[in-house]
């Protein structure tokens, strides 16, 4: 019955992948609003760490499960989990800096 339920859970390489999709294409959404609202960069970089949080928390608790399954340590795995997103508002702080220098909007 345990290797039932051990295969129905997604694997912790899948939950990564689902949870990832799920918090970048909340902080597309969310940076594709603050340009249509003409939201200012550091207004934004305020807002972005505070938006997606449920997205967010899930895709940390998915990293920090991966590594803990390869054999992290929880201070690895977390510090992991958190660069990881850090990775991720960096990212998105940029394009939202390139796209209100060119005044343009993403695709969807």
């Amino acid at each position: 019955m345990t290797l039932l339920l051990a295969a129905a859970a997604p694997s912790p390489t899948a939950a990564v992948d689902t949870t990832r999709a799920a918090f970048t294409k909340c902080l597309r959404t969310d940076m594709k609003k603050a340009l249509e609202a003409k939201m200012e960069e550091a207004e934004y970089e305020m807002a972005l760490k505070a938006n997606c949080s449920a997205e967010r928390d899930a895709f940390r608790a998915a990293v920090i499960a991966l590594g803990r399954s390869g054999g992290d340590s929880e201070k690895v795995a977390t510090e992991d989990a958190d660069m990881q997103v850090e990775d991720y508002h960096a990212n998105f702080t940029d394009k939202f800096k390139d796209y209100k220098e060119s005044n343009a909007l993403p695709g969807d």
